[in-house]
């Protein structure tokens, strides 16, 4: 079959587009013929190994596939790896049926990043109806469902984005404001969106400086959601200024989120049926053939693309 391998770690240029052995599953799994290939921004940092999973080489990256069964049956899945491949055998018990109404693209581009928007609104940050919530990277895959599931909460929305295009995208879906990611001064351009007030939540995937900002005008009680470092660069706090602003600070890697099954049962099922009911809407950025893996990974990083990358294991 074809797939995307690693050899070595680095870039978009180690991606090969090559033919290996079909899968061999196990007793307790079975093989998914693989419809789309979910694209996430950790899939860079595994190329490079700077993730916070360790890496092991030969690896075929790809944490997400919406597929079909030998039987018919329509499926989805979160993997730990083996994604960007024609297929991929997954446990019996990782598999998820796809509802009427949801079809591969929604589901691949849906799920791993719908989950993430759900447990950094609602667990992490919990918002309350009338609360300001500010969302990096707001036009991405993750942001364009997190805008929505916050206005869903009842949340006045700020959405960053990082040109007036993918402002007009989140402005679309429902926030209430739009501000220029990449402003001078970020803190001021966020406190201007929110009537000159300080916000009550941010969500937070960049690093850098831009965590400085958004700390600053963050509301006593606020909380400052992690749930990336896109910048590489990280920050450091001093627990007298969380006690001076009555600030938290919480980090969110979804792997921790997949262990817990009482969670996750039903919070799939919520972020299923709100998909095919038309409640929530998957943006799609584009559709890559799978052979083009190393361009979608070099659009991501440069911030060319909004809503959700998927690759096309039939091209």
């Amino acid at each position: 079959m074809k797939a995307i391998q690693i050899e070595e770690f680095g870039g978009p240029e180690v991606l090969r587009h090559v033919e290996v052995p079909d899968p061999s599953p196990k007793l307790s799994e079975v093989v998914v013929n693989v419809k789309r290939s979910g694209v996430n921004f950790a899939d860079t940092h595994a190329s490079r190994n700077d993730y916070l999973a360790e890496q092991t080489l030969p690896l075929i990256p790809g944490t997400e596939v919406s597929g079909q069964l030998s039987d018919g049956r329509r499926v989805v899945a979160l993997l730990g790896s083996g994604g960007y491949a024609e297929q991929v055998a997954v446990a019996k018990s990782q598999l998820i049926e796809l509802p009427d109404g949801v079809d591969y693209d929604q589901a691949a581009a849906g799920l791993l990043q719908g989950l993430t928007a759900m447990a950094l609104v609602h667990r992490c940050a919990r918002i309350e109806p009338g609360e300001t919530i500010a969302i990096e990277a707001a036009a991405g895959g993750t942001g364009t469902l997190a805008v929505q599931i916050a206005k869903r909460a009842g949340a006045r929305v700020i959405g960053l984005a990082s040109s007036e295009e993918k402002r007009e995208l989140v402005r679309g879906l429902g926030a209430d404001a739009a501000v220029d990611s990449r402003a001078e001064d970020l803190g001021a351009a966020i406190r201007e969106a929110n009537e000159g007030k300080r916000v009550d939540a941010v969500l937070h995937m960049s690093g850098g400086e831009a965590f400085d900002a958004e700390m600053g005008v963050l509301a006593p009680l606020g909380r400052m959601v992690v749930f990336g470092i896109a910048s590489r660069e990280q920050r450091q706090l001093s627990t007298a200024s969380l006690l001076r602003g009555s600030k938290s600070v919480i980090g969110f890697w979804l792997a921790h989120l997949l262990v817990r099954q009482d969670l996750l049962v039903p919070m799939i099922g919520d972020l299923l049926a709100a998909i095919a009911k038309g409640e929530l809407a998957v943006t799609i950025g584009e559709v890559y053939p799978l052979s083009e893996a190393q361009r979608a990974h070099e659009d991501l990083i440069a911030r060319r693309t909004s809503g959700k990358l998927l690759l096309d294991p039939s091209r």
